[in-house]
C-alpha cells in the first residue's frame, strides 16, 4: 500500500483500457436518443457534420493530452487554469465544465425512464417518472461508492453492449433493402434558422460538441491510474475517434432508410428517431426493443457513471487544493470520496424536480455546451501561459507547431462556444446566470474566508507551489 492509500486518498489502480472506456462511455451516449434532435440539426448531413466535429475538436483534446502529462493528480481544468493564469480563473474554469457535467445525470436517468414509458406504454404518470428516476438516481449512487474497479469494469460492459449493438445496427440498416443514397436529398438541411447570415446547418454542427463531452475525464482519472502519465493522450484522443468513426459510420447508414424524415415529423421529434423509423416504417419489433435495451439504456448507464466519477473527483481535487473545505477530500473504505457522491445526488434529486415543475433544467441543459466550450477556450489560453511561464517543463506530449497549434485550438473552441450562443432563449441565459451567481457566491466565500487561512497547493514538475 503507498503512502496516499495510508492517507485515505484515492486507489491507484486503473489501468489504461479503463480510463480509455471511461472517456469513451462519456462520450458515446445519446446515439440512438438524440438521433432525432441531431437530425433536426443537420439532417442527413449529419454524418458530414460529425466527422468535421471529429477534425476540430482533435486539436484541442491534444493540447489537453500535452497538459495531462504535466500534473500527475486529478483536477484538469482546475489545474490547468490556475497554473497557467490564477486561481480564480482556475475555479471558474473548473465550474464551468462542470455545468456540462452535473447536468448528465439528471438528464440521462429522465431519458431512461422517457424510454421505458414511451416503449411498454405504460402511460406513467410525470411524478411517477421523477419517482422512477429518483430511484435509479440512488441506484447509481450506491454503484459510485463502490470499488473503482467495480465500477470501470461495470462501465466498460455497458459501453461494449452500446458499441456493439449500434454498429450492427447501422450493417442491419445498410443491407436492410430499406436504404437507399436517394434518400439523403439535400444534405445541409437544419430546422434551425440562419442568424446573422450564419447558416443554421453550420451552427447545428457546432452544437454537435455534446456529443464529444468526454474526453477531458480522462485527466479526472490520472491519480488513479497505474499507467505512465505520457500514455493518457491514447486515452484522450482514442476516445474521440472511436466515437468519431462509429458516429460517422452509423449516421450515415441512418441517413438513407426510407421515410426517416416523415418519422421525424410525425414521431420522433423528441428522440428515438431509428428506433421509431424500425418500428414505423420497416415494421420491426424485435430490434428496436435489442437496440432500446443494449444501445440506448446500457449507453446513458455508460455516460452517466463517466460523469459521476468526473464530477466526484472534480470535487474531491478542488478540497486537496483547498477550493472547498477540506471534508470533501475524505473518503470511504472503498477509497471513494464520500460528501462529493452526497453532492451529486442531491444536486441531481433537485434537477429532476425542477426539470419537471419548471422549464429550469430543460433551460440549462441547452447551454451546457456553452459552458463546456468555454471552459475549453480558457484550457487553450492558460496551455500557452503554462509554456512560457514554465519553459523548463516538458512534456511527453507536446504539440507539434508549439504556441502556432495552441492559438488555433483555441480559436476552434472559441468559434464552437460562439455558434453555441446563436439561438438560444433568454430561459437558458436566466439559468446559466444563476449558476454562475452560485460561483461567484462560492467564489467569495474563498476570497474573503477560506484562502486567507487555506492557501491554493497544486503539485507541479517544481513540487508543491501556493497561488
Amino acid at each position: 500500500m503507498n503512502e496516499k492509500e495510508k492517507k485515505g486518498g484515492l486507489n491507484k489502480s486503473l489501468k489504461l483500457i479503463f480510463v480509455y472506456t471511461v472517456a469513451t462511455g462519456s462520450i458515446f451516449t445519446f446515439v440512438n436518443y438524440w438521433d432525432s434532435v441531431f437530425y433536426g440539426y443537420c439532417g442527413s448531413g449529419t454524418f458530414l457534420a460529425f466527422a468535421l466535429m471529429t477534425i476540430a475538436i482533435l486539436p484541442v483534446a491534444l493540447v489537453y493530452s500535452e497538459l495531462a502529462s504535466l500534473f500527475h493528480t486529478g483536477g484538469g481544468e482546475l489545474i490547468y487554469n490556475t497554473v497557467g493564469i490564477n486561481k480564480h480563473v482556475g475555479f471558474f474554469a473548473s465550474w464551468l465544465i462542470m455545468a456540462a457535467w452535473i447536468s448528465v445525470p439528471p438528464a440521462v436517468v429522465m431519458a431512461i425512464m422517457t424510454w421505458v414509458n414511451k416503449t411498454f406504454m405504460l402511460n406513467l404518470s410525470t411524478m411517477m417518472i421523477v419517482i422512477g428516476a429518483a430511484i435509479l438516481l440512488v441506484l447509481y449512487f450506491l454503484m459510485s461508492i463502490q470499488n473503482v474497479q467495480f465500477l470501470v469494469k461495470a462501465q466498460a460492459v455497458m459501453l461494449f453492449c452500446n458499441i456493439t449493438v449500434t454498429v450492427l445496427t447501422g450493417f442491419i440498416l445498410l443491407f436492410s433493402g430499406h436504404w437507399s443514397l436517394d434518400n439523403f436529398g439535400n444534405i445541409f438541411s437544419t430546422t434551425l434558422d440562419s442568424v446573422n447570415g450564419i447558416p443554421g446547418w453550420i451552427i447545428g454542427m457546432a452544437l454537435l460538441i455534446t456529443p464529444y463531452f468526454g474526453f477531458e475525464t480522462v485527466p479526472q482519472m490520472v491519480e488513479e491510474g497505474d499507467f505512465p502519465i505520457k500514455n493518457s493522450k491514447k486515452a484522450i484522443c482514442g476516445s474521440i475517434l472511436t466515437c468519431g468513426a462509429i458516429y460517422v459510420f452509423y449516421y450515415f447508414c441512418v441517413a438513407g432508410l426510407d421515410g426517416l424524415n416523415g418519422v421525424f415529423t410525425s414521431y420522433a421529434q423528441d428522440g428515438f428517431l431509428t428506433i421509431s423509423t424500425m418500428q414505423n416504417v420497416l415494421g420491426w419489433t424485435f430490434w428496436p426493443l435489442v437496440v432500446g435495451v443494449l444501445s440506448c439504456l446500457l449507453g446513458m448507464g455508460a455516460s452517466l457513471l463517466g460523469f459521476w466519477m468526473s464530477t466526484v473527483r472534480m470535487l474531491y481535487s478542488m478540497a486537496n487544493k483547498n477550493f472547498l473545505p477540506k471534508v470533501f477530500a475524505k473518503v470511504n473504505k472503498h477509497q471513494q470520496p464520500l460528501l462529493p457522491n452526497i453532492f451529486l445526488l442531491v444536486l441531481s434529486l433537485v434537477f429532476i424536480v425542477l426539470q419537471n415543475s419548471s422549464d429550469f433544467m430543460s433551460a440549462f441543459f441547452n447551454l451546457m455546451s456553452f459552458g463546456c466550450a468555454c471552459a475549453y477556450a480558457i484550457t487553450m489560453i492558460s496551455s500557452i501561459c503554462i509554456h512560457h511561464k514554465y519553459p523548463n517543463w516538458k512534456s511527453e506530449n507536446e504539440v507539434k507547431g508549439g504556441d502556432a497549434f495552441r492559438v488555433l485550438a483555441c480559436i476552434i473552441a472559441v468559434a464552437i462556444a460562439f455558434f453555441c450562443t446563436l439561438g438560444q432563449g433568454i430561459d437558458s441565459w436566466i439559468c446559466f446566470a444563476c449558476y454562475l451567481g452560485v460561483g461567484v457566491i462560492l467564489w467569495l466565500w474563498m476570497v474573503l474566508v477560506h484562502w486567507k487561512k487555506h492557501p491554493v497547493e497544486i503539485e507541479t514538475l517544481d513540487g508543491v507551489k501556493r497561488f
